[in-house]
């Protein structure tokens, strides 16, 4: 008789399948990786929108970075966990050997093994388009990814924890095209109104974008930016922990 796997080995083996179907799902796929490239390369040849001073591929591969955080963070997992949520899958995960912990805990794995497929391959876009980061910034960037990670995984599991799955569908979706248009992802903030700009401070996506803006750009850790994501961090982990639903 086999010993039973051990929880680290049922958590990887979890995560294989969560990111696998993430990458399977042509959807989740356009949205986390083919419109993230476009994305760069269109602000990497065009002339507007503006995006401020610096070398136009400097700006705009921070934001394009943010853009593909959000997507798989909090877009593809949102859709992915509510319809797992409405067929049972939860429900049914729940009650293995594998438990509520572990699932969880294997869909975190997920989500970053496929933000690290994206930054290898918008960031190798990024540098064949003469993109020329400051190295300095590595560590203050992989703090910021991983911040928005948290804070887009729990906005994520709120909603998909709350709302039926094909709200969940188009809530995140709708919420995915607000952000890039107006969350200061792409633009910065410093070239959007006034107005718009002091919303947008407030917001995780516009936090997770200067964030790596400024490791990028400047090498260094931006305090207001980590401070926005811990809070939102924060906050959605212990209201999606208290009204989180595992099954409808």
């Amino acid at each position: 008789m086999s010993a039973p796997a051990t929880p680290r080995t049922r958590v990887l083996a979890q995560a294989r399948f969560e990111s696998g179907t993430l990458l399977r799902n042509g959807e989740q796929l356009l949205v986390a990786l083919v419109l993230p490239a476009l994305a760069l390369v269109g602000l990497a040849l065009a002339h507007s929108p503006s995006l401020g001073p610096g070398r136009r591929i400097d700006v705009a591969v921070p934001g394009v970075l943010a853009l593909a955080v959000i997507s798989t963070a909090f877009t593809g997992q949102a859709i992915q966990t509510g319809f797992d949520r409405r067929y049972g899958v939860l429900r049914l995960l729940g009650v293995t050997p594998l438990g509520r912990g572990g699932l969880l805990a294997a869909k975190s794995v997920a989500v970053l093994a496929v933000e690290l497929l994206q930054f290898v391959v918008i960031g190798g876009l990024g540098l064949a388009l003469g993109w020329h980061p400051s190295w300095v910034g590595l560590l203050p960037a992989l703090v910021v990814a991983l911040l928005g990670t948290w804070a887009f995984v729990a906005l994520a599991l709120l909603l998909a924890g709350t709302v039926r799955a094909e709200g969940v569908l188009a809530i995140a979706n709708l919420v995915w095209v607000v952000l890039l248009a107006l969350g200061g992802v792409i633009i910065p903030r410093s070239e959007q109104p006034a107005g718009l700009s002091h919303l947008a401070a407030v917001l995780p996506s516009s936090a997770l974008a200067d964030g790596l803006r400024d490791a990028f750009l400047h090498g260094r850790l931006a305090g207001i930016p980590v401070l926005v994501l811990v809070l939102w961090g924060a906050a959605a982990t212990v209201v999606a922990a208290r009204t989180f639903r595992w099954g409808d």
